[in-house]
């Protein structure tokens, strides 16, 4: 893999060529959850970075979405690419209305430059709160910046560690926006799904404005992308917490490939098995257009038919 810059020892590249889902999405399925990097050459990477990704473009994602059978995206801002969400916007704007905006900004971020993401198809922000991702917990700046947007009727995605919800729920109750959560809060699917921690997790949700991705099984599982007695049915491990916060809370659930997987060192997922993960934790159709196209369709595209 050739890009503009030097990637991260150890980066996988994304997997090209997906296999075809045994499962058929419902019309209308949004990826809320997905990302474009650079190309570095025309988007640098921010000097901040932690890590250095390989390219993947909007064309890719393009591509990945009517490959799968997805109508819409989710275009989350990468970590790589600090607080320049140029490579996204520019994503958006190619999608024809078919695309949906998570940036991240600075507390100082200028009144026009909001305007100017709302007007490009932004919906919300995104903070970080994983300690191998970032010096510090941004508290301060996100409780400033959700101030702001809130009159834009934005929400904050926040993505943090179940070990480290108990410290940060009663900060993140106090915000004046919906929360979008990512990837469960990352339970430790080790643990029970009954368990302690997970408990707090659904405890969290139910107290407050809270949106969850059930996204993201090939970062929690430990027993990975392994067919189960020939059938497509992966990361058996991580079915159970997720089935449980889509039966508990139906209406406030999202899906999302989180292509092209930053940060992936053990395998690196194929977006094909990952539709064919849907089934398994939405089992209903019902359960399904929820969480593949209502849900989303409310959040990001209100008042839109899918």
């Amino acid at each position: 893999m050739t890009t503009a810059t030097q990637v991260t020892p150890g980066w996988l590249d994304w997997y090209h060529g997906p296999s075809t889902p045994q499962f058929v999405l419902p019309e209308g399925t949004v990826d809320a959850h997905c990302h474009v990097f650079g190309p570095a050459a025309r988007f640098p990477y921010a000097p901040e970075r932690k890590y250095t990704p390989t390219d993947a473009s909007k064309d890719d994602l393009f591509a990945l979405r009517d490959h799968l059978g997805v109508s819409r995206n989710v275009i989350v801002q990468a970590t790589c690419h600090g607080a320049d969400n140029s490579a996204m916007v520019d994503a958006l704007q190619a999608a024809g209305g078919r695309a949906r905006g998570v940036a991240t900004v600075r507390p100082d971020v200028p009144e026009a430059e909001l305007r100017r993401l709302h007007d490009a198809g932004v919906r919300g922000v995104r903070f970080n709160f994983v300690r191998r991702l970032v010096d510090a917990a941004p508290t301060d700046a996100l409780a400033t910046i959700a101030r702001r947007i809130a009159p834009l009727g934005w929400h904050v995605v926040i993505y943090f560690e179940a070990a480290d919800l108990a410290e940060l729920a009663p900060f993140f109750a106090s915000l004046p926006t919906p929360l979008v959560v990512d990837h469960m809060g990352r339970p430790d699917v080790a643990q029970p799904v009954d368990g302690p921690q997970f408990a707090r997790f659904l405890r969290f949700v139910e107290a407050n404005d809270v949106w969850v991705k059930v996204s993201c099984p090939e970062r929690l599982s430990a027993t990975g992308p392994r067919a189960l007695d020939g059938e497509r049915r992966p990361y058996r491990d991580v079915v159970p917490f997720a089935r449980t916060v889509v039966e508990e809370f139906g209406d406030r659930v999202l899906w999302g490939t989180d292509w092209p997987h930053p940060n992936l060192t053990d395998h690196m997922p194929d977006d094909g098995l990952l539709v064919d993960y849907v089934p398994q934790i939405a089992t209903t159709a019902d359960q399904q257009r929820r969480l593949l196209v209502d849900n989303p369709m409310r959040l990001y595209w209100p008042g839109e038919d899918a």
